[in-house]
């Protein structure tokens, strides 16, 4: 697509959920925004491979056109993009298939249903289809999950706790709860049919239908108003507001955080550690804007192999990293080796459809950078940046190859 025909689109600045679309109308790629004229012309710049990746490149040349969804809130349009995804399953969205560590929110099917926060590996693991009364997800970006379930929280009360209601508690739990329901924070058997209407009303909110609720508030404020009972309508008058006006500023400042975070690039270091093929571990490191990212650091113990093949315990590394996508994907990845272990790098991405490059980092004798192995161009511009990813890939895989010789003898 042709970024002057984004004038001709009318994008606005408001919240809402935008669609590239290919020459059939198929839709490549679903994505929300704080601001859609905003979001959508940054896939525009002249560096959307570096801000983005070469795959998110190839999608927008694809694209002929943008469609978009207005939403009245950030939440609202963070909800519409799950479930158009999960529908629609565009090709160039990242999202894996049968991805296991995405949060989903489910509400459980029982006399008092709970709505739970879920990992994926969980709902099958830990819970039947019989348990699962509704399923919403999965969210990809879990800061953004977090804030969007207290905001929803504060729209509806609901009961969230590990047990169920009528769970067997410890003298200490039971009096919590008891707690919690004279301040109103814990469903009362008087109030079940209110709790179920909350729950109705949460489901069709996750559905993207909060018209319906405020239908149903609204009819029912007016029946109050008849009859005078002015205290209840006026409690009604308040819940129709805070649903009009969602306040959503912590939801709209962890996106731009997460959206900058997607603008820097993020480089990936892997390396192998083992001693004859004892004690074999891997190692990845992240450099983010020039910095080493030490929280984002990541050990792997060796489970396939028993002998040395540093090539093979590179593929395992890279195929165990890259099933949590719940993990911001690199920009670039660095490999300790030279061709070998590009190749084998190279082989696990085309396995997973994936399109990012790889830069080889050759040692001499003294196991000193040589020279580098990889697009000219991206190692003009992140060079240093390669060579503090290796280094630190080194040093943490030595790291963690020592401390596993230390828990074998001691064992």
């Amino acid at each position: 697509m042709e970024k002057e025909k984004l004038s001709k689109l009318k994008l606005p600045d408001a919240p809402g959920v935008y669609f590239f679309l290919g020459a059939r109308k198929e839709i490549l790629y679903i994505g929300k925004a704080t601001s859609l004229r905003s979001r959508v012309r940054s896939y525009f710049a002249n560096d959307i491979v570096e801000k983005r990746s070469p795959l998110i490149e190839q999608m927008v040349a694809l694209a002929k056109t943008v469609e978009h969804t207005v939403t009245d809130s950030v939440l609202e349009a963070l909800i519409l993009e799950t479930n158009l995804i999960r529908s629609h399953k565009p090709k160039y969205n990242t999202k894996s298939k049968d991805d296991k560590s995405y949060n989903h929110l489910i509400i459980t099917n029982e006399e008092w249903p709970r709505v739970l926060v879920v990992r994926g590996k969980d709902l099958t693991e830990k819970y039947s289809s019989e348990e699962i009364k509704y399923h919403f997800g999965p969210f990809p970006s879990g800061s953004l999950f977090r804030e969007a379930i207290k905001i929803v929280r504060k729209l509806f009360q609901f009961y969230d706790t590990k047990e169920a209601v009528d769970a067997p508690l410890s003298k200490f739990a039971r009096g919590k709860i008891d707690f919690n329901r004279q301040i109103g924070l814990y469903p009362d058997q008087q109030n079940r049919a209110e709790y179920l209407r909350t729950i109705r009303h949460i489901k069709l909110f996750f559905e993207g239908k909060k018209h319906k609720i405020l239908a149903e508030l609204e009819r029912e404020m007016m029946k109050h108003a008849k009859l005078e009972q002015f205290e209840e309508a006026g409690r009604l008058k308040k819940k129709i507001f805070a649903l009009n006006h969602i306040q959503d500023i912590a939801l709209i400042k962890t996106e731009h955080h997460v959206y900058r975070d997607e603008k820097s690039v993020r480089i990936e270091a892997y390396d192998i550690a083992h001693m004859a093929g004892k004690d074999m571990v891997g190692v990845m490191t992240v450099v983010e804007s020039g910095e080493a990212n030490k929280n984002e650091y990541r050990k792997f113990k060796i489970k396939t192999l028993t002998d040395a093949n540093d090539p093979a315990a590179l593929r395992e590394v890279l195929r165990r990293r890259l099933e949590h996508t719940e993990w911001p994907y690199p920009q670039i990845i660095v490999a300790d080796g030279n061709i070998i272990q590009k190749n084998a790098i190279e082989g696990v991405l085309k396995e997973f459809n994936m399109s990012i490059p790889v830069v080889a980092v050759v040692k001499d004798e003294r196991h000193k950078a040589s020279r580098l192995m990889g697009p000219e161009m991206l190692l003009k511009q992140h060079k240093l940046e390669v060579l503090l990813a290796n280094s630190e890939a080194h040093r943490f895989a030595i790291n963690y190859f020592r401390k596993a010789q230390r828990t074998r003898a001691l064992q």
